[in-house]
């Protein structure tokens, strides 16, 4: 991917990240000179998209979005959806990269599969990225990286975790899907993502992952990031059945021409940069 920008005399200082799902989308700006957000956007989607029309969806937010007009000097493309694993890197073959996944997703003899590194786990993350996104963005700007959602998710909480004793779990809520992580001692024990129509669906992948991990509701702490909010029924039923419940902090240094919604929220948009 290491392309020349095809605007090379219209170099700005401007960098984007965009998030893509097949539920939604949200773009993210940074002026790298200040330091600053300028621009933070979520688009949720009244249903569930396929790939072509998530395709759609985007080419008419580039036509439509006047900032996102501008010329950028990085771009990151952030693919969200279930289509992953973890491998550990001493076992990792570049040339099994389907056998990886096709025990644990659908995947279509045409998809292509690539992978990241995550170097605090020493593991690779294998997955689908949407490939139609990318040929999109590549033929409209030239030079970006992409990485899969878990792969940011997994570096950033092991961070934020690496002198901690105590189990956590960490929840990343979407409107349709959330991705759970638990770590312990700043190591990962388990990485997964459910989707969900109702809270008993959500509550009953969060008390089954707790179990199967032998963790203890009344002692375990779990933590929320993404969109929910101390009023969200997710919340409401968590709290239920759990005893240590909080929100998460991106712990970030940026400056905001329009603060986020709240300290948890947009983690991994923001923490892509």
């Amino acid at each position: 991917m290491a392309q020349p920008n095809k605007n090379p005399n219209k170099l700005t200082n401007l960098e984007l990240s965009i998030q893509i799902s097949l539920s939604g989308l949200s773009f993210c700006i940074l002026h790298k000179e200040s330091n600053r957000i300028s621009s933070l956007k979520r688009i949720d989607f009244n249903k569930k998209q396929n790939p072509l029309e998530l395709l759609d969806y985007l080419k008419n937010i580039f036509n439509t979005e006047t900032i996102l007009q501008e010329a950028f000097t990085k771009i990151c493309v952030i693919h969200d959806n279930e289509l992953s694993t973890l491998v550990p890197k001493p076992l990792f073959e570049e040339d099994s990269l389907a056998d990886y996944l096709k025990f644990n997703s659908k995947i279509l003899k045409s998809d292509f599969i690539t992978y990241d590194a995550i170097v605090l786990n020493d593991s690779i993350n294998v997955y689908v990225p949407y490939i139609n996104i990318n040929n999109f963005i590549y033929e409209k700007f030239g030079s970006f990286t992409f990485k899969h959602v878990s792969t940011i998710l997994i570096e950033e909480i092991l961070l934020i975790e690496k002198n901690a004793n105590t189990p956590k779990v960490y929840l990343n809520v979407n409107k349709n899907h959330f991705e759970i992580i638990v770590t312990e001692k700043g190591k990962l024990l388990l990485y997964n993502t459910f989707e969900y129509v109702t809270k008993e669906d959500f509550i009953y992948y969060v008390l089954f992952t707790a179990e199967q991990l032998k963790l203890n509701p009344e002692t375990l702490y779990l933590v929320f990031i993404g969109a929910i909010h101390k009023d969200d029924d997710l919340y409401q039923i968590a709290y239920k059945y759990i005893r240590n419940v909080s929100f998460g902090k991106r712990n970030d240094h940026y400056k905001y021409y329009e603060n986020p919604k709240y300290d948890h929220s947009d983690f991994i948009l923001i923490k892509s940069f």
